[in-house]
């Protein structure tokens, strides 16, 4: 495959990773108190990440030249695209475990730290074996159409979280308790340390990104096997992900055509990859990068002028700006046998505001993930 080629010397990885962390550990220190994220907060965030993602492709550009940064962007913003899909699934899991809005950015956060974990293994696993096995660009290409095909034409499926494999697996191995205890974690329960409803939440955030991890590496790949340009792409991609949550969380069920058009992207990829492995070769970055932003613009614009009679909602779906203390899901005081750190108040022994973990909160109008 004829990609952008260059040498990247391991102090650029090892400042990348760190820079990374860094905006990790800026973002985590502006949100270590649980709150709702309203739109104007999730604004200013968005425009910072997209900022820092556009920007690091003008230091590809001064770096490398015009090919490397029109790749970087071509991946970026496929990425972007396809992290919007995350959204309305995100959307799905916070409604059906009825998760109180303050405490949805932590879940995010680490499931975002998650998701990069996740997709720097598949970027060197997919690289390694297109690079390796030329065939498998034939069956990259062939599983991206079909998931395309699926996206586009597939019927509406009503999605349970909790029947995901690895979320009942963890509910089997790991003592869990079926409430909210604040924004932990893991807490102690008549003594015993057990995770919170929270934990498995985040399993399931998890779980289901894992399949779009999938996809949206895959879609990267058709465009460059350049390590290097592959990560950066999906990684400042993915960062911006929690603000865009809380920015478009009221607006999802405008985006009505939006699948079609990441349907689109999806089997485009698939084609382009395809193609590599011909006589015809790899397509021009400068029609790719068009066509990627061509597609965005035109299924966001169907979807808004679609819906434009429809009132905007604020907030996340379901629940806008909802307090978590009196939320039915939420654990509102200490039982009589838990660590009186754990909780966020005191009740008389009895908890009425347990939740068995399975909300039959409604689909925000997304289909099942592929």
């Amino acid at each position: 495959m004829n990609d952008p080629s260059f040498p990247v010397p391991l102090w650029v990885w090892a400042a990348v990773t760190l820079g990374i962390a860094v905006m990790l550990a800026v973002d985590l220190l502006a949100h270590r108190d649980s709150h709702v994220i309203g739109f104007r907060e999730a604004a200013i965030w968005s425009a910072v990440w997209i900022a820092v993602g556009l920007g690091f492709g003008l230091t590809v550009l001064a770096w490398q030249g015009g090919d490397a940064a029109s790749t970087y962007y071509a991946g970026y913003l496929i990425e972007k695209a396809l992290s919007i899909d995350n959204i309305f699934v995100f959307a799905l899991v916070f409604s059906f475990f009825a998760v109180p809005d303050a405490y949805q950015h932590k879940v995010l956060f680490w499931g975002v730290i998650g998701a990069l974990a996740a997709r720097l293994v598949f970027i060197l696993i997919g690289v390694e074996l297109l690079r390796v096995f030329f065939w498998t660009a034939y069956l990259f290409g062939a599983f991206l159409i079909w998931t395309g095909w699926k996206m586009a034409f597939s019927k509406e499926e009503e999605v349970h979280p909790d029947h995901n494999p690895m979320v009942r697996l963890v509910k089997k191995i790991i003592p869990t308790d079926a409430r909210f205890h604040g924004d932990r974690f893991v807490t102690r329960v008549s003594g015993r340390r057990v995770a919170t409803l929270l934990f498995v939440v985040l399993v399931a955030v998890e779980a289901t990104d894992l399949i779009f991890a999938v996809d949206s590496v895959a879609a990267v790949l058709a465009i460059t096997t350049n390590t290097f340009l592959v990560w950066t792409a999906n990684a400042f991609a993915v960062l911006g992900l929690r603000s865009l949550y809380f920015c478009l969380a009221g607006l999802l069920r405008r985006f009505v055509y939006l699948h079609y058009g990441l349907a689109v992207l999806l089997a485009f990829a698939g084609v382009k990859l395809i193609l590599s492995e011909t006589p015809v070769g790899k397509l021009p970055i400068p029609l790719t990068l068009g066509f990627i932003a061509a597609t965005i613009i035109i299924s966001i614009a169907w979807s808004v002028i679609a819906t434009r009679d429809q009132a905007p909602e604020t907030g996340t779906p379901e629940r806008a700006g909802t307090d978590p203390t009196d939320h039915p899901g939420s654990d509102t005081g200490s039982d009589t046998g838990s660590d009186t750190g754990s909780d966020t108040g005191s009740d008389t022994g009895s908890d009425t505001g347990s939740d068995t973990g399975s909300d039959t909160g409604s689909d925000p109008g997304k289909r099942a993930p592929s």
